[in-house]
């Protein structure tokens, strides 16, 4: 069911996209607007009379040198999107053209700069170019919106290309009068039945032809000369390019042997660094595992140093200690000495006492023996 449906919506777009394609592309009706005007050259900067066709319905624009000429010399594109203005500024220069100068500017940074013979007709041309803007603009909104209303679209499409087709008739009217008027002036509206004077305008009109053929020759021998002079200057420039590009090609020679030289030498200077890196990185390690011995033997070193000062702080503490017991045993011995003194002067007075009491003693012992001899005697005398 889904496959069925999305091919009938399939079949429906398919015939509205025949039937607004055949709507563009019908021919009954159609104007298509032609006319001379003058076109400045994008290279040269020179105006140059140009003969220039409007399909106004598909909005193709072509030009020709010539209106007899049968190829197209290039084309003028432009979309809904461009910019189509009636020139305030007389950009050609002549004041003929005063009011008769327009450009088209598209999105696309390109421009063309036209003119036209009188102001009137530059004002058809843009008239023209812009109701076939228009007939882009509903073309492109018909083919984005397809499955809308395909009626009141193609309504939309037929409305705008009939604007078109009219503002382009009406553009050819004045565009023809202004050519009948600048070809033949007020006697080629008079109508005589006379042979030799209608033989006259015969011959007048061919030999305004001529002039007009001789001029665009000269124009043309002059464009030739311009561009003859246009292609020695190119041809110097080729010529100063070559020199220039021999010179650039024996520098990059130069330079490429420069450079392979110096490819060369950052080769070697990158070996010798690699080498001397290589070097470096030895050294490196073993510095590395020199510093790995004597952060050991420093952290030994450190263990002895803690340690050594450990160990004096407490023969240190000791030495304090014997300093006070060494006060001590000096006071005690001072004390001692005191002592001994005292006790050998209490001994010399004792023996001294002792020497007296012995001295009174032996008198007092004297004095009792002479005592018992006397009473001895006394007794023995008694009996």
């Amino acid at each position: 069911m889904a496959s069925n449906g999305s091919s009938k919506m399939l079949g429906d777009t398919e015939r509205s996209l025949a039937r607004i394609k055949r709507q563009l592309t019908w021919g009954s009706g159609r104007h298509i607007l032609q006319g001379p005007l003058l076109k400045r050259s994008e290279m040269l900067r020179n105006w140059n009379e140009r003969w220039v066709i409007l399909d106004p319905t598909t909005g193709k624009m072509e030009y020709k040198t010539d209106r007899n000429e049968v190829l197209i010399k290039g084309r003028m594109d432009f979309d809904s999107n461009s910019t189509i203005i009636l020139s305030p500024v007389n950009f050609h220069g002549h004041p003929k053209y005063d009011g008769c100068c327009f450009y088209i500017g598209t999105p696309q940074k390109k421009f063309y700069f036209l003119c036209a013979e009188t102001s009137g007709i530059a004002r058809a041309w843009v008239a023209t170019l812009r109701a076939s803007q228009l007939v882009l603009r509903v073309h492109k909104e018909t083919i984005n919106s397809i499955r809308g209303n395909v009626s009141t679209t193609l309504q939309s499409v037929a409305t705008v290309i009939a604007a078109a087709n009219t503002t382009a008739l009406e553009a050819s009217k004045e565009i023809e009068a202004a050519m009948k008027i600048s070809i033949g002036g007020a006697g080629l509206d008079l109508v005589d039945d006379e042979p030799n004077e209608a033989h006259f305008d015969e011959l007048t009109i061919m030999k305004e032809t001529l002039r007009v053929k001789d001029e665009e020759l000269q124009r043309l021998a002059k464009e030739l000369r311009a561009k003859d002079f246009v292609l020695k200057e190119i041809a110097n420039k080729l010529k100063q390019t070559a020199e220039a590009a021999k010179a650039a090609e024996d520098a990059a020679r130069k330079m490429d042997d420069e450079r392979r030289f110096a490819c060369t030498e950052i080769e070697r200077l990158t070996e010798d660094a690699e080498k001397q890196m290589h070097a470096t990185l030895q050294k490196l390690k073993e510095s590395e595992e020199k510093v790995m011995v004597l952060s050991k033997e420093r952290e030994v070193l450190l263990k002895q140093r803690d340690s050594t000062f450990q160990e004096t702080q407490l023969w240190r503490s000791e030495l304090v200690k014997a300093k006070e017991h060494t006060i001590l045993l000096e006071a005690a011995a001072n004390k001692a000495e005191e002592r001994a003194r005292i006790a050998e002067a209490d001994s010399e007075a004792k023996s001294k006492d002792a020497e007296n009491n012995a001295v009174v003693a032996a008198r007092e012992k004297d004095e009792l023996k002479s005592i018992s001899e006397f009473s001895a005697i006394t007794t023995s005398k008694s009996t």
